[in-house]
Formats: C-alpha cells, structure tokens, sequence
C-alpha cells in the first residue's frame, strides 16, 4: 500500500470518527459533511490505484464514474451514495443550521461505513 492511500485512508476513518462524535453533540450538518470526506477519500484511495488523481472535488466524483461504476467492478449505489453525500455537506458547510436532519446525518455515516467496508472487501 502507498503512503499516500495510507494518508487518505487514515482521513476517511479520522473523519467517520469526527462524524459520529459531530451527531452525538447535536451537529448534523458538519457530521454529513464528515461522513462526504470520509466517502471522498476512500475514493481518492481508489483512484490512486490506477494512478488517478484528481484537483477538483467534481472530478473525482466523475471519475470514480467513470472507472469503477460505469465498468460494473462497484454497485452503482455508490455513486449515487457519493453525489448525495456532496450535496449535504454543501447544505451543512454553507446552508442553514436545521437543514441537514439527525436521520440524514445518521444515513450518511452508515454509507461512510459502507465506503470503508467496500475498500476493506474489494481492495485489501
């Protein structure tokens, strides 16, 4: 394994953590944003492993589509899971404070989880 998909991975758990310890306290908007970082850098893990990386957020949404779901080596849900993900935590960094919900912020630390499950599975 690189160092550097070591420093991703290490992010995503660093920020699922965050996420949980952000919902227990009463912050549902800055957990789902949490949970997106820990969905995003699985994925930038992914990545590097066919040496792609990318600047702009967008762009590793788009190529995680492109190389992994598109190709049928991931369900598709996980895109989806990942485009969603990028909306709350757009909500819950620059929207109101309520408009992220405990239940929304509940649901997108268990498709972190999921990320960190699918790498474990299908990378290690």
């Amino acid at each position: 394994m690189t160092t550097d998909r070591d420093e991703l991975l290490q992010q995503a758990r660093d920020s699922l953590a965050a996420a949980k310890l952000l919902l227990n306290n009463g912050f549902a908007g800055y957990s789902a944003a949490r949970s997106y970082y820990t969905m995003f850098y699985v994925v930038s893990a992914i990545l590097l492993d066919k040496n792609l990386a990318f600047s702009k957020h967008s762009a590793v949404i788009s190529g995680f589509g492109r190389e992994f779901i598109k190709t049928g080596e991931m369900p598709t849900h996980f895109h989806r899971y990942l485009i969603e993900a990028q909306e709350l935590r757009q909500m819950g960094d620059y929207g109101k404070s309520n408009e992220v919900t405990i239940e929304k912020a509940t649901e997108q630390i268990a498709h972190a989880e999921e990320f960190l499950a699918l790498f474990d599975q299908k990378i290690n």
